[in-house]
């Protein structure tokens, strides 16, 4: 193996600022040369019936599946098809109704000339999206975007770097463009990331994490203390509702209330449930969301809130440990 050519700190760090230096020059090279085309694109992006088909090989292949990704997280549909396959029967997914969306910074590669005059043919729209307006692949797109840069990072000039990095600035902006212009918000962007930790915020209710049923302890107002720290051991929630006939809480027992209860009166076993509880208890509807009854809960300090319907009768309790084992907060 060869030795790696000697090196020092001061000289990486060198390297590195070059390179961010160069591409950010590109960014900003870019930025001043948008024009009413880039309107134009985004007005088709925009009133496409079908799907936004993103398509490229090699590093910009890579660049347009990302592109295709975050067109169609905020809210443009949109995937991404390799130039390669379409070329041998992955061009059958594309209908009249899409818009094809082509990247390739020579703006000559031969898949995509192959492809994308197929793709007019069909009925498709075209936008390109290369570093060469005179090329062939411009000439054949219905819009054209120009992604020139003045040179790559890379000393040689050769590997794709400023190049791919202004390519997917644009595709940013086009998704940014779109996700503006159609009001997209973050309950839509939840929509499309239910797994992620915003999703789960904003699509989290109260009803999805509460517990009810068997699961709820309760016990009636002339129930005995003994009775109710036998519910609260079986349920594990660290307390228990007190409900009426019409399962009305008309209070709530805690940990905390025991403690104090002690502290009170010392010896409390021939006490009843109404005389330790804490009355008008803290309650949440169960359409609410539920970080936002979290952050009701961490703010007043407590573990648990009752969960009541439109008449006010108890339908089930949030812990806060369960909030927590949800990722709500």
């Amino acid at each position: 193996m060869n030795a790696l050519p000697a090196t020092t700190p001061e000289a990486t760090l060198a390297s590195a600022r070059r390179t961010l230096a160069i591409e950010a020059q590109a960014l900003r090279d870019l930025e001043a040369r948008l024009d009413d085309t880039f309107a134009q694109a985004v007005d088709m992006l925009l009133h496409c019936r079908g799907r936004i088909v993103v398509t490229g090989i090699g590093k910009t292949g890579h660049v347009a599946s990302k592109v295709a990704a975050t067109l169609a997280s905020t809210g443009t549909p949109a995937f991404f098809m390799h130039a390669g396959e379409a070329a041998h029967g992955d061009l059958g997914m594309i209908t009249a109704e899409d818009v094809m969306l082509a990247i390739s910074y020579s703006g000559s590669g031969s898949e995509l000339l192959t492809i994308v005059p197929v793709a007019g043919r069909i009925g498709a729209r075209v936008i390109a999206m290369t570093g060469n307006p005179s090329s062939e692949l411009a000439r054949l797109a219905d819009i054209h975007l120009d992604v020139s840069v003045a040179q790559e990072a890379c000393p040689m000039n050769l590997a794709p770097t400023a190049s791919t990095t202004t390519a997917l600035a644009m595709g940013d902006a086009l998704a940014v463009a779109c996700l503006e212009a159609r009001g997209f918000g973050p309950e839509d962007f939840a929509r499309s990331h239910p797994g992620g930790a915003l999703g789960r915020r904003l699509l989290t209710h109260v009803r999805d994490v509460m517990r009810q049923g068997d699961a709820l302890p309760t016990v009636g107002p002339d129930a005995t203390l003994s009775r109710a720290l036998e519910e609260m051991s079986a349920k594990g929630m660290g307390m228990t509702v007190v409900i009426d006939e019409n399962r009305h809480p008309i209070g709530i027992f805690t940990d905390g209330d025991l403690r104090r209860l002690i502290e009170r009166r010392g010896d409390i076993r021939g006490l009843t449930i109404i005389e330790g509880m804490t009355r008008a208890p803290r309650t949440v509807r169960p359409d609410a969301l539920a970080v936002v009854a979290a952050e009701q809960m961490d703010t007043l300090r407590l573990n648990q809130m009752l969960v009541l319907d439109e008449n006010g009768a108890l339908l089930g309790a949030l812990h806060m440990h369960d909030l927590m084992a949800a990722k709500v907060v």
